[in-house]
Formats: structure tokens, sequence, C-alpha cells
């Protein structure tokens, strides 16, 4: 170990050579940088002087320039960043060691000294900022000092060392030191042999003042290779052989916030959502992109407007406000009829050309609003509606659509030549009267048997069996019967509420019956009698007097006529 460091100081004392210098510090200089995680090694060049104090006295308090100046020294510091709180470091010096009283020199000698200490940074941004100007610190560890020269016990020590130091940082590259370095030896070294000082007794201690520039070493880490360091690189991940500021950013010439490498116009000041070109219309397509530059757009349409969003722009849209189809140059066809809503007379509603888009539903020719029959073809003659039996009457109001009759009356033909036209003529082929629905006229004296018989036809009490008394009146409706062929006889059986409903009713059913059965024994064609019982359900008098119920109880005959 003592011949390492002698090695390394030997003839520290009378300076390193100046062409030494001149070659080694731009080297320093240039690989300097704030000795950091990225940058972690410092080298450092020193000076000073050494104090003694012990069994003899104490010159550490002693700072008259008599002591200083009789115990010079030299030396390096080589350090090693660990984190941000500490550096590990290796410290060696050489120089003279010795004690003056009064100006008298009690012992002086050689002390070649080497430590490696912890040192404890208090700019570790728990305390002080990291960045800070002025950084003190505090160190500790042990050390070796070998002693030479007259008066001094010539010998090996290995000091505990400690201390007190303050860094002052002048740029990124340079930084001037002080430190205190403490030293408590195991034993005394000091040898006066002669009175009137005594024989040491305890243990020498020392002090070490120095002063020197430190450099650190090494290039800092530089990621992205723009020759910035990433710490002061403000622009980290530039792309390789971009051109960077002092800042580690690309240049932007125009301050418009897009790297000039970026900048699809990197002289007109534009945004980064159009990579660094102009947007007039600020619809987010740069002016060089953008077919419509003053009007704001979509990127669909290049640019350009599209207000009715019917995807035709607008300086190509004949109608920009309202959606229509490529067709119509933009204009609409709500209808989708192929007839543009400016000019369809019925634009909600589909519709033919050759009625400016109003529709023909039937497709008879004859426009829906002037159809009567708008869903049923028809001629014009009947306003578009059908008719089925060429009457000229359609078939909408046509109450005999499938013969052809008279306008005047509602399409019907008059059949049987009657004056009485079918739809109310209830004998359509003979001939007959108006006043009785075209029917002929019942003559007087079949009214009058009729009339007869309502009384003259008698049953045997709550039985369906005809009376002898009521032969004649039937026989003589036999003959009327037989007289009239055209005659179908309706045979109706009444009673009076005497007695159960229901039995009422069945016997009624059962007179009427018994009538059309002896007009049927007698020669009357099945086919043109009826027999019907109403019960008491259509009386024509009170039931509440005899004569009432009298009449009720009866039997009426009304005449149909077979067409």
């Amino acid at each position: 170990m003592k011949k390492y460091l002698q090695t390394i100081f030997h003839g520290f004392e009378i300076k390193l050579k100046p062409m030494v210098l001149v070659l080694i510090l731009p080297f320093l200089i240039m690989n300097a940088d704030a000795q950091t995680k990225e940058r972690k090694w410092n080298l450092g060049l020193l000076g000073g002087f050494s104090v003694y104090a012990g069994d003899l006295g104490n010159s550490m308090t002693d700072f008259t320039f008599d002591a200083l100046r009789q115990n010079p020294l030299g030396g390096i510091t080589v350090s090693r960043y660990l984190n941000r709180s500490f550096d590990f470091v290796v410290m060696g010096t050489t120089g003279s060691w010795g004690f003056y009283k009064q100006g008298v020199t009690i012992f002086k000698g050689n002390m070649l000294h080497g430590n490696l200490h912890l040192k404890y940074k208090l700019n570790n941004g728990y305390m002080i900022s990291e960045d800070s100007r002025v950084a003190p610190y505090i160190f500790g560890g042990v050390g070796f000092s070998d002693l030479t020269g007259e008066r001094i016990n010539n010998s090996q020590d290995y000091p505990i060392v400690g201390g007190i130091g303050l860094r002052l940082r002048i740029n990124d590259v340079l930084n001037v030191n002080y430190q205190a370095t403490f030293g408590y030896m195991s034993t005394a070294h000091n040898n006066p042999q002669s009175l009137p000082y005594k024989i040491p007794t305890g243990n020498d201690q020392f002090m070490l003042h120095t002063l020197g520039i430190n450099f650190n070493l090494g290039a800092g880490k530089d990621e992205d290779k723009d020759g910035i360091a990433d710490k002061r690189d403000k622009c980290t991940g530039t792309p390789k052989g971009v051109k960077v500021d002092v800042n580690g950013c690309p240049f932007d010439t125009d301050g418009d916030g897009v790297m000039d490498f970026e900048d699809k116009c990197a002289n007109q000041s534009g945004s980064v959502i159009t990579k660094g070109c102009p947007d007039t219309d600020k619809d987010g397509l740069a002016d060089l992109d953008d077919q419509c530059p003053n009007e704001a757009g979509t990127a669909e349409f290049n640019g350009c407007p599209d207000a009715d969003g019917d995807g035709i722009i607008d300086k190509k849209d004949k109608c920009p406000n309202v959606k229509g189809t490529l067709v119509f140059d933009g204009c609409p066809d709500r209808d989708g009829d192929g007839i543009r809503d400016e000019e369809d007379l019925c634009p909600d509603v589909k519709g033919v050309a050759s009625f400016k888009g109003c529709p023909d539903a039937d497709e008879d020719g004859i426009e829906d609003s002037k159809d009567m029959c708008p869903t049923l073809k028809g001629p014009v003659a009947t306003n578009g509606c059908p008719d089925t039996d060429n009457d000229g009457v359609n078939d909408g109001i046509d109450k005999c659509p499938a013969l052809a009759g008279s306008p005047q009356h509602s399409g019907c033909p008059d059949t049987d030549n009657d004056g009485v036209f079918d739809d109310i003529d209830k004998c359509l082929t003979i001939p007959g009267t108006a006043t009785n629905n075209g029917c002929p006229e019942l003559k007087k004296e079949v009214k009058q048997l009729f009339q007869k018989a309502l009384q003259g036809i008698q049953f045997e009490t709550g039985k369906a069996v005809i009376k002898p008394v009521s032969f004649s009146i039937l026989d003589a409706i036999v003959k009327v019967m037989k007289d009239n062929s055209t005659y179908k006889l309706l045979i109706g059986g009444h009673t009076d509420d005497v007695g159960d409903d229901e039995m009422n009713m069945t016997l009624s059913q059962d007179r009427s019956a018994s009538v059309s059965n002896y007009l049927i024994s007698h020669g009357v064609d099945p086919l043109r009698v009826t027999a019907t019982g109403y019960g008491e359900t259509k009386p024509v008098d009170t039931n509440k007097t005899d004569k009432g119920r009298a009449r009720n109880r009866r039997v009426e005959f009304e005449v149909e006529f077979l067409q």
C-alpha cells in the first residue's frame, strides 16, 4: 500500500508539469457533466494544508499564516456515484505534517495519506434540490497514513476519518470543492526528543483543509443520440438525424408547436392536427389538402361541406339545405317517384310524370284526386268508376250494376215496363202499379174475401181443427188461387195472450198449417202456399177485452207474386 501511494504521489509538491495539464484539462472538460446516475465518475485535483493536534498542542484552531504555510499538501480524489444520496470516494494526499509553537518548529515530517470514505450528499432532493449550485455534504471512512521525517516515529497508521465539505458548481463541467478531513490515529507519532517537551503518551490527530477543482467524467446518457444528454434533453426520443437545439428539441421554425422534421409546412404556422400546415376553415384538414379551404367541411369530401348530409357537397348541391339524391343534383324526391319535389304536385305520394307526380292507383288514366273510384279502373264518362252494364251509371252508384238501366233511376231498368223501376219493383216481371210497389193490385172481391177470412175461419177451442162453418170461405180462397196462377199465398196464424206463450205459438202454427193443408187438399199447388204461426206476438187489438182478444185470434192471408 505504501509503495502504491508513493508511486502515485511521489514528487507531488513540485506540481504537475504545465504541458500535462494543458493536454489533460480539455479532455476532462469535454467529457464532464454533473455527476449523476448517468455520469457516475468524478476526478478532483486538490491542494491545501494539514494541521496537528495531540500531546504537544492543538493547531486545529490556529489559522495564522505562519502555521498554515508550513504544512502544504496536494492530492487527488476519484469518486463514484451510488445514488442521489451517496457517493463512494477514494482520496490521496501527500505533503508535510508538523507542529509549530511561537514560531518554533517542534517537529516536522512527511505524511503520505489515503482514505476510502462514503459521502452523504445533502443535495439529494430530500433536503436540498439535486440541481442546487451549492451542495454541502458529510462523510466518514477509514484511511492509511505513512509518516516519515525528523522527530517523528516513522511508521504507518490506519486512522478513522470523517468530515464535512461543500461543493460549488461552476457549470456542468467544473466544480470547486472545499473539504475538511479529520483523522484520528491509533497512536502518537511525534518524537520531540528534547525538553521541555514531554514524551507523547496519547493518540495524534490531524486535519486536512483542501480546496480543489473537480471534473465530472463520462458522457451522459443520450438515448436518442442527438448529442444532448438525456438530463438536459427536453425532447427525448427525437428521430435519428434530426437537427436539435440546445434543449435537444427539433427546430420549430414557424413556432406552431410542430417540429420541422414533422412539419409539412415548416414556414407556415399550422397545428399538430394538420401536421404544421394552416387550416383556414378550422375543419381539421390542411389547406393544401382542402378543396374548400374557406369553408369548414369533412375529410370524406376533401374539406368541402355537405350541410344536409346527403353525400353531395354544397357547391354541387342544387338544394344544399335539404337532403336529396345524386340523380336530382342533391334535391329531394320524398315519395321516390322519380320526380323532384319542387316539380311534384304530390311530393308525399308516389305518382306518375303524366300527372306531375300525382298518383293514378288504378291506372285508368284518371288522376286519383279526380277519380271517384281511385282503386277501380273505369272510363272518363263515369269519372273513373267501372260501369259493368255500360248504362252510363258507374257501379259505385248503380243500384243495378249488372243490368243496363236508366241514369235517371240509379242505373236500374223497368223490366216489366210498368213504370216502376226494378230497384223498387217487388214484381219485376209482372206489370203492376206504383202504389203497390210494382205489383198488380188485388181485386176488390179478393181483398174483401181475405178481410172476411180474418174472423170467418173458426177453430175448435184450443185446437187446430177447422169448424165446418169456415169451409165456404176456404173454398172461395181455393178458387182465387186457381184463377190467379201468379199468386203465392202467405198464411199467418195468430192467438190472443190467454194461456202459455209456447202453447199459443204451437197452436197458431198448427192452425195455419190446417188452413194450408185444406187448400192443398182442394187442388192448390203446395209450392204456392206458406204457413207460419206467430202466436200472440202480433196483436191487432188489446187482449184485455173479449172483443180485443177475439180480433187477435185470426188467420191472415197475404199475396206475393211469382216472377
